[in-house]
């Protein structure tokens, strides 16, 4: 059984997400946020393309990256006395995203005092994996 969380902050980190300059311009959706997971979807865009209707690489990475920096978000307490970044990320491509949205669930393997450890598979509609990735997130408390 997994761990629920306040709906109120899910609440707010679905908006935090979602408004998030980047987050506007390429369309992101928070679809799911529980403690040590988080679900984001991209809507299928022409400009997210390189050829047809292949998904740019740097789109698929971009919606890991940030399904990673939601799910490490999940467990901190007092958000407002943290920062956050991204300390390594790797993606392995398995198939092209064509034509469709793609989501992004990315999971908390690992979390110690500063660093998460985490597990993203973005997927398409058809719940075909189109890739993979290990994500690295720091979190530092800020002094005061």
């Amino acid at each position: 059984m997994s761990e629920t969380m306040d709906p109120e902050r899910a609440q707010a980190m679905k908006a935090l997400f979602e408004n998030a300059p980047f987050g506007k311009k390429v369309g992101i959706e928070g679809v799911l946020f529980e403690p040590g997971r988080a679900v984001l979807r991209m809507p299928f865009q022409p400009e997210n393309t390189t050829i047809a209707d292949v998904v740019h690489g740097g789109a698929i990475l971009a919606l890991a990256d940030m399904a990673a920096t939601a799910a490490a978000w999940t467990r901190i307490e007092e958000p407002a006395k943290h920062r956050g970044t991204t300390a390594d990320l790797s993606l392995n491509f398995i198939s092209a995203g064509r034509s469709q949205a793609l989501s992004a669930d990315a999971r908390i393997i690992k979390q110690g005092r500063s660093l998460t450890y985490l597990e993203v598979t973005v997927f398409d509609e058809a719940e075909e994996v189109v890739a993979k990735s290990l994500v690295t997130y720091k979190l530092s408390r800020v002094a005061g």
